[in-house]
């Protein structure tokens, strides 16, 4: 297995491995093929497969705003959880934020997502109690 840079060309098969991914919450213009490629655009080298023989086994978008960086999706395809496919990817998130001069990253799982909530744990992300969450949708055709 091997750990790459996330390019546009894996769009498709990233998409379909994150509709299949129980606990992900995924936006009808954000996760769009033009909406990933924006972002990795923004931050192309923060974001990552994991593929094995041709195929992607794994991805995590990431990415930063120059002071705080973010992860947004992780997915690791269902037969191959428990390869340290998404400790690898995390890793590689770390070490090209850590490259960038970043120093703390910051993430959100749904609170009903036991298993990501403990992989996150696992990896030594806290869970905040002091703060409130909240966001606004600036297009509501952005489901």
């Amino acid at each position: 297995m091997t750990i790459r840079v996330m390019a546009i060309e894996d769009y498709a098969e990233v998409y379909a491995l994150w509709k299949t991914t129980a606990g992900m919450g995924m936006r009808s213009l954000d996760d769009s093929e033009e909406g990933i490629g924006r972002f990795l655009e923004r931050n192309p080298r923060t974001c990552f497969v994991a593929a094995e023989a041709g195929k992607i086994l794994g991805v995590i978008l990431s990415g930063h705003d120059g002071r705080r960086g973010f992860i947004y999706h992780v997915a690791v395809e269902k037969t191959n959880r428990n390869r340290h496919i998404g400790r690898a990817l995390v890793t590689a998130a770390e070490d090209a934020m850590k490259k960038e001069g970043i120093h703390k990253i910051a993430l959100v799982v749904f609170k009903d997502n036991e298993l990501g909530s403990l992989f996150w744990e696992g990896l030594g992300f806290i869970k905040r109690e002091d703060l409130v969450y909240r966001n606004k949708s600036l297009n509501p055709q952005n489901l």
